[in-house]
């Protein structure tokens, strides 16, 4: 397992030296070199350094700046490449324009030699290759930044697609993590605008992410618990893995021979049914979010293929994401308040599927999510297009610095593809049409006798927990204000109107003992017959029922006039 390995210029070595000079070569060769001051990297650079970057400024000057950046992030190699398509999913952390760029990230990059990948397989399983394989195409059928994909034949028959990683790899991407930990500590602490974002996090996410990519057993994993999820759906096929021939840097796995969901020419010739085709696709991924709260994270159309009798296969498992039940419903009650149009609730959901530091201004929240909602909702459901939506949603939180969990990004990422991919094959498809089963079961689920007894049962155990522990947090804080480390700060006009609150609250009790305590006698009285008459009544009961009624408008009337008591 990767790990980021925290440097400093003490900490640098040779490697990682060498690895920071080539970075910042590259930035200068496409016209970064204002990231000098801010980095403060004078000392990491030899003097002719800048000279790379004056004699291409006239050349770059034909590119913008985030497509410059694009280029660096490409010639930099897997890392950085894998950090650029990380960034392009985040639209609450960079720029639509940064964004636009990111998604053109190129990669399929040039294969290296067989040679080189050959000694991997056979490191990894202790055999030769021709062991291992009845045959194996030594032409990769594709090449991508982390590793290289080709067809072989088992030696029971059976044609597999093996993925294989490129060498060295492990050795670039740690070194790579630690420089990048590094930039980003100081872009937190130097450059104002870009601190709230947390880059320093963001790096430890990305660490995360790629250290499972780099890891294909992990994927194989994710491959077999698809498999069981889907098991019983004859419509979804999801390719076996072959264990055997399966480690932390070779995937061997069935070959799928199908035609990509993208190919739209290729499905109208062979008469595929593409609305059916759509149904099923979607229904796939909302299967895999509001059922098995565990789904396909880059649903992109490489990675769908469309199999005889309209059978979804999908491919690339390095990606996934989880969400819990509590999740779920929360992204739920989003997408109903949004729908029904319902703004208030809609910004306190968004503020409870959000993570934040400092709570926004709420009417502010609630008067720009009105303003979304009715830029989405003017017209009808079926024409609202998820995409963009989710586009919005984000800009929106954006703004008001609110982080959105990893794992419910992805969920409304994969939906995005999936819709977009849903509409190239049918113009007319309707996401929330499909969705609305699912919505409906999540609601329906929290109103069964076994979740409402779950969730008192939880809820009970928590009050337990609280009440155990209140007495020892109060002693804590008794103890904090006794060694001066919190301060109480009392206002004396507060002071005084507390006091007058105190003292009015405490006259309308008293009074309305007082009123009770006299219908209750005079009640008695009454009862007992007790003489002289008034009227047929006891004149002492009379009189006390008249009094309580009196004292009781009096006590009305002060309430009505907020205490005049």
């Amino acid at each position: 397992m990767l790990s980021i390995r925290k440097i400093n210029a003490a900490s640098l070595s040779y490697r990682h030296f060498s690895r920071y000079r080539q970075i910042l070569t590259v930035l200068f060769k496409y016209g970064f070199e204002d990231v000098l001051g801010a980095f403060k990297m004078d000392k990491y650079l030899a003097g002719g350094l800048r000279l790379v970057s004056r004699k291409r400024r006239d050349l770059m000057a034909n590119y913008s700046r985030f497509e410059r950046l694009r280029m660096a992030l490409e010639e930099l190699g897997p890392t950085f490449i894998k950090l650029g398509q990380a960034l392009s999913m985040r639209p609450d952390f960079v720029s639509v324009e940064f964004i636009d760029e990111l998604t053109k990230l190129q990669d399929m990059v040039p294969p290296c030699e067989f040679s080189a990948i050959k000694p991997i397989i056979e490191s990894e399983f202790k055999s030769e290759l021709t062991d291992l394989f009845e045959s194996f195409d030594t032409t990769p059928i594709a090449s991508a930044s982390i590793g290289q994909v080709y067809k072989a034949r088992l030696k029971d028959g059976r044609m597999a697609a093996v993925k294989v990683q490129r060498p060295s790899l492990d050795h670039l991407v740690a070194v790579d993590l630690g420089i990048m930990y590094h930039l980003a500590s100081v872009m937190e602490k130097n450059i104002e605008e870009v601190s709230f974002i947390r880059p320093v996090t963001i790096v430890e996410e990305f660490a995360r992410t790629i250290t499972k990519e780099l890891d294909y057993a992990i994927e194989a994993n994710h491959l077999e618990r698809f498999a069981r999820n889907f098991f019983d759906d004859p419509t979804i096929h999801i390719p076996e893995v072959y264990r055997k021939l399966t480690s932390r840097r070779v995937l061997t796995m069935e070959f799928i021979n199908g035609v990509k969901a993208s190919d739209i020419q290729h499905l109208d010739t062979n008469g595929m049914d593409k609305k059916l085709i759509t149904r099923r696709g979607a229904h796939l991924l909302l299967k895999q979010i509001f059922d098995h709260g565990f789904f396909h994270a880059d649903p992109h159309p490489g990675n769908i293929f469309i199999l005889p009798h309209h059978v979804i296969a999908m491919l690339d498992f390095g990606q996934v994401g989880a969400v819990d039940q509590q999740s779920k419903e929360d992204f739920v009650d989003l997408i109903d308040s949004v729908v029904h149009q319902n703004p208030f609730k809609a910004t306190r959901q968004l503020l409870k599927i959000t993570l934040w530091d400092q709570k926004p201004d709420l009417r502010r929240l609630e008067k720009d999510v009105a303003e979304f909602i009715g830029k989405h909702l003017y017209k009808p459901l079926k024409e609202l297009n998820i995409s963009t939506l989710i586009q919005d949603l984000l800009y929106l939180v954006s703004r008001y610095q609110l982080r959105i969990p990893p794992d419910i990004f992805l969920m409304m990422k994969a939906l995005g593809t999936i819709e977009g991919i849903a509409r190239q094959l049918d113009p007319d498809f309707d996401m929330i049409e499909q969705a609305t089963p699912f919505i409906k079961q999540i609601k329906l689920d929290r109103l069964k006798p076994q979740r409402l007894g779950d969730d008192l049962y939880t809820l009970t155990g928590e009050f337990i927990q609280f009440a155990k522990q209140f007495p020892t947090d109060m002693i804590e804080i008794s103890r904090l204000i006794k060694e001066h480390k919190i301060s109480l700060r009392i206002d004396e006009k507060s002071l005084a109107t507390l006091q007058m609150t105190h003292n009015k609250t405490g006259n309308r009790i008293v009074f309305s003992i007082i009123i009770a305590a006299l219908i209750i006698g005079s009640a008695v009285v009454i009862a007992a017959g007790t003489p002289p008459f008034i009227f047929g009544i006891p004149a002492l009961g009379f009189s006390g029922i008249v009094i309580s009624a009196v004292m009781g408008v009096w006590l009305l009337i002060a309430v009505i006039k907020k205490g005049r008591l």
